[in-house]
């Protein structure tokens, strides 16, 4: 796996952090501590394999901010060598449930099932 690659991934997604806190004031206290223990494409990966959607995909929702989720950022090109087709199926669906259109502008959802 390309080191470089990697480390900038890790720069992408700490920037996904910050735009989260300048842009929405939401402060993604687990997200940032999951980045420190784990740095980027883990905390991608653990986040993209669980069951069922976190706390702050709700929040970004809710703030119609999907663009800043891990599953928005793993889905561009520039990525693709760090994922698996699975795994950005996985994330393509996972924003589709949503309303968020990969390369379009994003739609309403009918409701939220946060389990």
């Amino acid at each position: 796996m390309n080191n470089d690659l990697e480390a900038r991934f890790d720069e992408a997604m700490m920037d996904v952090y910050s735009r989260a806190l300048d842009e929405c004031d939401y402060k993604a206290t687990r997200f940032l501590h999951m980045l420190h223990e784990h740095r980027g494409l883990e905390t991608a990966r653990i986040l993209l394999h669980a069951s069922k959607v976190s706390e702050g995909y709700v929040a970004l929702w809710e703030r119609k901010r999907l663009d800043l989720t891990v599953e928005a950022v793993i889905l561009a090109a520039q990525w693709h060598p760090l994922f698996s087709d699975q795994e950005r199926e996985i994330a393509r669906k996972r924003l589709a449930e949503y309303g968020y259109t990969v390369g379009g502008a994003p739609t309403a959802r009918g409701g939220v099932d946060t389990g």
